[in-house]
């Protein structure tokens, strides 16, 4: 399995990332926040998943290992194919996509192109309470650089992500109110407020 690639970038396409390593050119099929970080770079690194099926083998690549782990628990719910699982990294930050499984905002989920309604009630069900804090707060993020409106913040929101941390419902409602208190607007950032002050 390659689960990792450096190399030089010779072609950025919107289908696919040209690396070349040691004279091989690999096509890898990037996330938004990996095509973005090679996008005007010389030399470039990836960490890929190889998906191998009858009618060939596909490399997709995420910019950090925490990209990739996300992907991963996308693909193992039914009905979500990597293709589609590397469209929700496309259109949505980790940390966003985390936050809307955490909080079980299907909607904010099926506005992605290719993810009915269904698909991510499902993604919700499977995958509820198997997101941690590190990928609420997008603690290995890197500054991409894409920008990704999220909606109007609301502290339901916020309660509930931190609820399924473990946290009571008044320890969840009293952190919300502090993390606002420091100017946290966003449900992100409340959340990562929130959950230093816990």
């Amino acid at each position: 399995m390659i689960g990792y690639l450096k190399g030089k970038v010779k072609e950025l396409t919107p289908e696919y990332v040209l690396l070349e390593v040691n004279g091989v050119g690999y096509e890898v099929i990037c996330s938004g926040a990996a095509f973005s970080l090679l996008s005007g770079a010389d030399v470039g690194e990836v960490y890929t998943y190889m998906q191998v099926k009858e009618d060939g083998i596909a490399l997709f690549g995420f910019s950090d290992l925490q990209e990739k782990n996300l992907f991963l628990k996308l693909i193992s719910v039914q009905g979500v194919g990597a293709k589609l699982a590397i469209a929700v990294l496309s259109s949505m930050r980790p940390s966003d996509v985390s936050a809307a499984i955490a909080t079980a905002d299907a909607k904010r989920l099926s506005a992605v192109k290719g993810l009915g309604k269904k698909t991510a009630e499902r993604l919700i069900l499977e995958l509820h309470g198997k997101i941690s804090a590190d990928e609420l707060l997008g603690a290995n993020e890197s500054s991409s650089g894409i920008t990704v409106s999220l909606p109007s913040a609301e502290d339901d929101d916020a309660i509930a992500a931190l609820m399924n941390l473990g946290f009571t419902k008044s320890e969840s409602a009293r952190a919300v109110e502090r993390a606002k208190g420091t100017g946290a607007v966003t449900v992100e950032q409340i959340i990562a407020a929130a959950l230093k002050s816990m």
